[in-house]
């Protein structure tokens, strides 16, 4: 059975730390504020009908811990007879939650769901789930795990990555972000979110830079250094034969800045959205989640894209629209290196670069950005690449309707 997107909406990404913009509001309350959105843009009939929520979610810990997906259905006025499930799934979590809702629609579960993800890194800060294996040093050792940004910067010394490229990626993500803010390219998806006393708190991503010709990246310094040299350095050289060195080479401006934020999809059968009156805006075309290498971690973004673009039949030369998780500048540097696409598809109005990584929210994030790439790019189809820690990817392949 086909599965079809009616309507998409996420909320502006704030910056994650406790003088953010979102930081006062709870990550249910994001949550909320995009069902009412999709109510008042559907028919509230449209959203209660729903069977099922899905949300990705990294850090279940506080304002996040407790099923946060069964508190933002209560607090969001759904009915209590709207099945709702938490799923973590690392970076890749909102991604694997609309995979999560289409197959319950494909298998007739049911006729309508929702789904997404919410992170507030700012209430709920990276790694504050505590696992063992971020502490445990000899854990560690024998998963040969560090915290991901030394994978990137494994990844930057393996692929023989430069500075200059990472630089440059980062200039493109903010350039394109700031011109598609500017042209009101963002303003039919992203909802304003209000704080507690009724007023807008924030109305549009709030991390993007004007870096102006590049020259003060190079004068940033390794972000990562510190942290290689306390074991980490010496866990991912054992795991990698033959490599004598780490080159630490990812600044602050090489990561996705830590953000806020969250995205929200209603998705369901063609016959149940036309009988409450929906047009379906893309239809699922095909769905890859995979695991890849957990001590270089950010490559399974790629088998996952592949698996995806296999099950529908495609070529990556085929997709005319692709929004590409840019999950530290060495990711999208390999990504356009060893796949050659027409970069002027890819990532049109800016990426995580700029405008931040809410980590349970970034594949509903991305994949409600790629329905406005393929009007605006007037494509038949388009794909979205998500990867995470520890070797998470996902990926989906959408077909545009009308």
């Amino acid at each position: 059975m086909s599965v079809y997107i009616f309507d998409a909406v996420r909320t502006p990404r704030g910056k994650g730390r406790p003088d953010g913009s979102l930081a006062g509001v709870t990550p249910a309350r994001l949550v909320g504020q995009l069902v009412q959105a999709l109510a008042e843009r559907n028919g509230r009939e449209s959203v209660a009908s729903a069977a099922h929520l899905t949300l990705g979610c990294v850090t279940q810990v506080g304002a996040q811990g407790g099923h946060v997906a069964l508190s933002a259905r209560i607090q969001a006025g759904l009915p209590d007879e709207v099945a709702a499930l938490t799923i973590n799934n690392f970076c890749v979590s909102g991604l694997s939650a609309i995979a999560d809702a289409a197959r319950r629609v494909a298998s007739g579960q049911a006729d309508l769901a929702l789904a997404g993800g919410v992170e507030s890194m700012s209430q709920a800060p990276f790694l504050a789930d505590g696992a063992d294996f971020y502490t445990d040093k000899d854990l560690a050792a024998a998963m040969g795990w560090a915290p991901v940004g030394l994978a990137a910067d494994l990844l930057a010394t393996v692929e023989e990555i430069s500075s200059q490229e990472l630089d440059a990626a980062v200039l493109r993500s903010h350039r394109r972000a700031a011109a598609a803010w500017a042209e009101g390219r963002y303003a039919g998806r992203v909802i304003p979110v209000t704080g507690a006393e009724g007023a807008v708190a924030l109305d549009r991503d709030e991390n993007i830079r004007d870096f102006g010709d590049g020259a003060s990246l190079a004068r940033l310094g390794s972000v990562f250094a510190a942290a290689g040299a306390q074991g980490y350095d010496e866990i991912l050289l054992s795991h990698r034969p033959g490599l004598t060195r780490l080159e630490h080479l990812h600044t602050v401006a090489h990561c996705p800045p830590i953000a806020d934020g969250a995205a929200l999809l209603l998705l369901g059968t063609l016959e149940a959205g036309q009988a409450l009156g929906l047009s379906p805006l893309a239809r699922i075309r095909a769905v890859g989640e995979t695991a890849g290498d957990r001590v270089l971690q950010l490559t399974a973004g790629f088998s996952a894209m592949q698996r995806a673009l296999d099950r529908a039949g495609l070529r990556l030369s085929d997709v005319g629209a692709v929004e590409f998780m840019e999950a530290f500048a060495a990711v999208p540097v390999l990504f356009e290196r060893r796949f050659e696409p027409d970069m002027d598809r890819v990532n049109p109005n800016g990426g995580h670069l700029a405008m931040g990584h809410p980590m349970g929210a970034t594949g509903a994030i991305l994949t409600t950005t790629l329905l406005d790439d393929m009007v605006q790019l007037d494509a038949e189809t388009g794909l979205v690449v998500a990867t995470g820690g520890v070797g998470v990817g996902a990926a989906m392949v959408l077909e545009r309707m009308g």
